[in-house]
């Protein structure tokens, strides 16, 4: 789909459209550090919404770890909504804003299932330089305070 031919309420987000895959590094003080693989999908059906689909597996063994969907949502402006489904039972409703080719979301609310893992806070942030994708995810969860999470670089795929 070309940017000319997507919903007029998307150009701004039209950066993140495509396929990216690549790889990244977990951190929190109550895991093991980590490495993994990415392939995170942004897609676009004629609707104002971008529809976000994300895997990861462990680097070296395959083994899968994370993965969630979700949408963002022009809010008017440069302001923008992120709603954020994760099979663990953790559902993140994020605003924040798009900077060019750069948007910082930070949670409004975070709801977990009776079973899921406490989330209290999640700020994520994305920037994109011509087919490259830099992201940090900050997070307070566990009885731990607001701190890095993952960071990865992931590169245009399709």
């Amino acid at each position: 789909m070309t940017r000319a031919s997507i919903h007029p309420d998307l150009q701004a987000l039209s950066f993140l459209l495509g396929t990216w895959a690549g790889s990244g590094l977990g951190e929190y003080p109550t895991i093991d550090d980590f490495a993994y693989e990415e392939t995170a999908t942004y897609s676009h059906i004629g609707k104002p919404f971008v529809a976000y689909g994300q895997k990861t597996k462990r680097e070296g063994t395959g083994e899968p770890l994370h993965s969630e969907t979700g949408y963002f949502r022009p809010a008017g402006g440069s302001r923008l909504e992120l709603v954020l489904a994760q099979p663990s039972g953790i559902l993140e409703l994020h605003s924040g804003e798009i900077h060019g080719q750069s948007i910082e979301l930070t949670t409004t609310t975070v709801v977990t299932t009776p079973t899921a893992k406490e989330v209290t806070t999640v700020q994520r942030s994305l920037s994109v330089d011509g087919d490259s994708m830099r992201y940090r995810v900050l997070m307070g969860a566990v009885g731990q305070p607001h701190q890095l999470h993952l960071t990865a670089l992931l590169s245009r795929i399709a």
